[in-house]
C-alpha cells in the first residue's frame, strides 16, 4: 500500500487542533509553523502560526482518504485536476529544514510550471539546479512547484557573508 503526501484544506484556525487530533488517531502529519517576531513598545514576543494558512499536510494511502474527511474541521482535500493534490516526501522535507532554519518566512504565489528546471544562483562562480531559487544580499528564496508557492526568509547578515550555507542537501559558499 503506497502511501503519498495528501494537501488537506481545513477551516480557518483549526489548523492547530485538526494536526493534534491527526497525531491522536496515529495519521503522519505535518503542519508547518512560521515564528514571527512581534514587537511593541515595552516588548518583544515570538509569535507562532501555522505556514500556510487552512492546509495541513497527512501521508496517507488512497484508501484512508474518506477517514481523513470525516474529522471535524476538514474541509476537504485539495484537487488539482480532478485528482487529489500529492506534494514530494523531497519538498515536505524542504519545508520541515526551511521552518526549522528561519523565522519570519514570506510565502508569495508562484505560476512555475512544475516540470521546468531552474537555474539557481546568477553569479558566474555557481551553477545549481533545483528548488533553491535565489541567495541575494540576506535573504533566501525556495520554489515549491507542487503547491505553487515560494518561501522567502531574511538571513542574519553576520551569518552570509564568506561563510558557508547547507540547504537541502547542498552547500554553498557565500562571497561578496
Amino acid at each position: 500500500m503506497q502511501r503519498n503526501w495528501y494537501i488537506i484544506y481545513t477551516k480557518p484556525k483549526c489548523e492547530k487542533k485538526i494536526a493534534a487530533t491527526f497525531s491522536k488517531k496515529k495519521i503522519e502529519n505535518f503542519l508547518p509553523i512560521n515564528y514571527k517576531r512581534r514587537n511593541s513598545i515595552w516588548s518583544s514576543k515570538l509569535m507562532y502560526e501555522p505556514l500556510f494558512d487552512s492546509y495541513i499536510f497527512v501521508n496517507i494511502a488512497e484508501t484512508e482518504i474518506a477517514k481523513i474527511k470525516t474529522v471535524d474541521g476538514v474541509v476537504n482535500l485539495v484537487y488539482w485536476k480532478g485528482e487529489p493534490a500529492t506534494i514530494s516526501e523531497n519538498e515536505i522535507d524542504l519545508i520541515r529544514e526551511f521552518t526549522y532554519k528561519y523565522q519570519d518566512i514570506h510565502l508569495q504565489k508562484t505560476f512555475i510550471n512544475p516540470n521546468e528546471v531552474l537555474e539557481v544562483i546568477k553569479k558566474p562562480t555557481y551553477s545549481m539546479v533545483g528548488n533553491l531559487l535565489n541567495i541575494k544580499n540576506t535573504s533566501v528564496k525556495v520554489n515549491l512547484p507542487s503547491i505553487g508557492f515560494t518561501m522567502m526568509a531574511e538571513i542574519n547578515s553576520d551569518f552570509v557573508m564568506g561563510k558557508e550555507i547547507a540547504f537541502g542537501n547542498r552547500e554553498l559558499l557565500l562571497q561578496s
